[in-house]
C-alpha cells in the first residue's frame, strides 16, 4: 500500500479495571497501511475470538504486492469484513454455547492522499486536525437511532438503561452491514480510533489536551488509557493512533 505521506503509528489495548479479561483487539501495519480497534461482545465470554477471527481477516486480505488504488482498498475493505463474518458465523456452528458473538470494527486504510475507513458498531473513529476533532463514525446502537429519530432527547439518552444495545455488528447475523468512509487527508491529520471503553470514561473535550500534546504516539496513547482507568475503568479500553505527516 503507497500513500503520498509519511505514516506513524501506536496502538494498545488495556483490560481496565472491572473486567476479568480483555476481548479487544488493536493493530497498526505500517507496510500495508492498515490500522484498527474491534471491540468483542456477547456469546459465552467468546468476545475476544470474535476480535481474533476479525483481525485474522483483515490480515489475511490486506497482505499482498504492488500498488493498489483507493477504490481497490475500498473493496479490500468490504472484504475483509464479509469475510471476518463468515469467519464467525462458522465459528458458531461448530460451537453453538458461543452463539451471539460478534465484534465491533474500525478498519482504517491510508492510499495516497485519501483514507478510506469501514466502521460498525459503537467503537469509533476521529480525525484530530487544526486543533479541531471530529468523529467521522455513528454509533449503530439503539439510542443513536431513537436520538436520530427525535424520540429521546439527549439527556434522556445519557440517563437510558439501554446504552449499549447494538444494532450492528461483524458475525451476529448472516449478511454484515457496515459503513464506509472515503476522504481526503490534510498533512498533519491524527487518527483516533477507539473502543467504547475510552469514550465512556473519557469525553472528547478532555482528550483534547492529549492529542495537542507534542509527544510520541506511545505517550499519548498510554495517557488516553490512563486517563479512562482514572476514570474508572470500567471497560477494556483500546487505542490506535495513527499520525499523517507531511510528504
Amino acid at each position: 500500500m503507497d500513500s503520498i505521506y509519511k505514516i506513524a503509528a501506536h496502538c494498545r489495548s488495556d483490560i481496565g479495571l472491572r473486567r476479568k479479561r480483555n476481548e479487544d483487539i488493536c493493530a497498526v501495519c505500517t507496510k500495508f497501511q492498515y490500522f484498527l480497534v474491534a471491540d468483542g461482545i456477547g456469546g459465552a465470554l467468546a468476545g475476544d475470538i470474535a476480535s481474533s477471527l476479525f483481525l485474522d481477516a483483515v490480515s489475511e486480505t490486506l497482505t499482498f504486492t504492488g500498488k493498489i488504488t483507493p477504490e481497490e482498498s475500498c473493496e479490500k475493505i468490504k472484504t475483509c469484513f464479509q469475510n471476518a463474518n463468515k469467519r464467525i458465523q462458522q465459528h458458531v456452528s461448530e460451537n453453538p454455547a458461543h452463539k451471539g458473538m460478534g465484534c465491533t470494527a474500525e478498519l482504517l486504510i491510508i492510499c495516497d492522499d485519501e483514507f478510506i475507513l469501514g466502521h460498525i458498531g459503537d467503537s469509533r473513529t476521529y480525525s484530530f486536525c487544526n486543533n479541531i476533532l471530529e468523529r467521522l463514525t455513528e454509533d449503530h446502537t439503539l439510542i443513536r437511532e431513537q436520538l436520530n429519530l427525535g424520540i429521546i432527547s439527549e439527556q434522556q439518552a445519557k440517563m437510558s438503561a439501554f446504552n449499549n444495545i447494538l444494532l450492528r455488528a461483524v458475525g451476529v447475523e448472516p449478511q454484515v452491514e457496515f459503513d464506509i468512509h472515503r476522504g481526503k487527508i490534510a498533512p498533519g491529520t491524527l487518527f483516533v480510533l477507539c473502543t467504547d471503553g475510552l469514550y465512556n470514561m473519557v469525553p472528547e473535550h478532555e482528550m483534547l489536551p492529549v492529542l495537542k500534546y507534542h509527544a510520541p504516539l506511545a505517550l499519548k496513547t498510554e495517557m488516553l488509557i490512563g486517563m479512562a482507568n482514572n476514570a474508572g475503568g470500567a471497560d477494556n479500553i483500546t487505542v490506535t493512533l495513527v499520525e499523517v505527516a507531511g510528504k
